[in-house]
């Protein structure tokens, strides 16, 4: 109890009991399809190890464990039918396998089971719940909308870009803690402090995996390097890149992430990897990872509750900070 293995293993089993195909089955299919990929499950073994950080029963959030996971999953459905990707865990995205309005049939469904996962069981407190987990799906559309406009605009920001992550990745993983902490009857200043935990943990996270597609190992984590460079995307590292960077440089990398030869892209990718090299990105980016790490364990040291049921969410924050070295 209290160690982040214990809820893994309660959420595993809990997808491994659920049953997800329905009639007609051409709708629900996918569905089971998308929610047997796997995954880390992060968002639902947060909520899980929330609740009984402040004291609430694993039985009393089953249902928003399902709830959330179907959500964070039904968004994928749709980000990968929106970012044509072809591939999702290593299987084939459900536009692919099936079709484009299967993926966006069933995505809307999910959404709805996610709803009905959350009505399952009764709270006390399930219209703050209902709220949260509304208000958090809301933000995180908005987020995949600023990050698609942020495609078309050529003035995007260090600041545009951490309010676009906190949308769009951040507070997912708020809101499932805070949604565990409301289950549990937690305080409200407690709850705000979770959810504040979870937002630095997110854009942590998010940063990291900016890092890692610059300069991660295949072998260890397991993609290419270098897609979002090929695919001139605005993250934090060309961003940051263009602040640090001298005229000579930031003329460079305009011309790069301007280029769309493809015969072109891995020597395009060299180009960009010498030029952060050059500027001292690498550091750079480790330094604005590592400060969203400590506020979000300052945060989680100003939780009133007894140092041993913090342990699964610091040993979380140990998992993810453990990806960039």
């Amino acid at each position: 109890m209290y160690h982040l293995n214990y809820y893994l293993e309660q959420v595993a089993q809990l997808f491994a009991d659920e049953q997800f195909v329905a009639e007609p089955v051409e709708l629900y299919e996918p569905i089971d399809y998308t929610l047997r990929l796997g995954g880390k499950r992060i968002r639902p073994t947060l909520l899980m190890a929330a609740n009984a950080m402040f004291g609430g029963s694993d039985d009393t959030v089953r249902g928003a464990a399902l709830g959330i996971e179907t959500f964070h999953n039904f968004t994928l459905l749709h980000d990968d039918l929106m970012d044509r990707s072809p591939l999702r865990r290593g299987q084939p995205t459900v536009y692919r396998k099936w079709d484009e309005n299967t993926a966006i049939l069933s995505g809307d469904t999910m959404y709805a089971l996610a709803w009905r996962y959350f009505l399952r069981q009764p709270s006390p407190r399930l219209q703050e719940i209902l709220n949260c987990f509304n208000e958090t799906a809301i933000e995180v559309c908005e987020g995949q909308q600023y990050d698609m406009n942020f495609e078309r605009r050529s003035d995007v920001g260090i600041d545009d870009y951490m309010m676009m992550i906190r949308k769009k990745t951040a507070v997912l993983l708020a809101g499932a803690l805070k949604i565990g902490a409301l289950y549990a009857g937690a305080p409200d200043s407690e709850v705000q402090k979770i959810y504040d935990f979870g937002i630095h943990m997110g854009l942590a996270f998010q940063l990291q995996d900016d890092l890692l597609d610059g300069y991660g190992d295949v072998a260890v984590f397991g993609k290419q390097t270098g897609q979002d460079i090929r695919d001139n995307k605005k993250t934090y590292l060309p961003l940051r890149a263009m602040e640090m960077a001298n005229k000579d440089q930031q003329k460079l990398l305009a011309a790069l992430f301007s280029s769309k030869e493809a015969d072109d892209e891995e020597k395009k990718v060299k180009q960009v990897m010498a030029l952060y090299d050059e500027i001292g990105l690498r550091d750079e980016v480790k330094r604005a990872i590592d400060d969203e790490f400590k506020k979000s364990i300052w945060t989680l040291d100003s939780i009133q509750v007894d140092e041993e049921r913090k342990t699964a969410l610091r040993e979380m924050l140990s998992t993810l900070d453990g990806r960039k070295k």
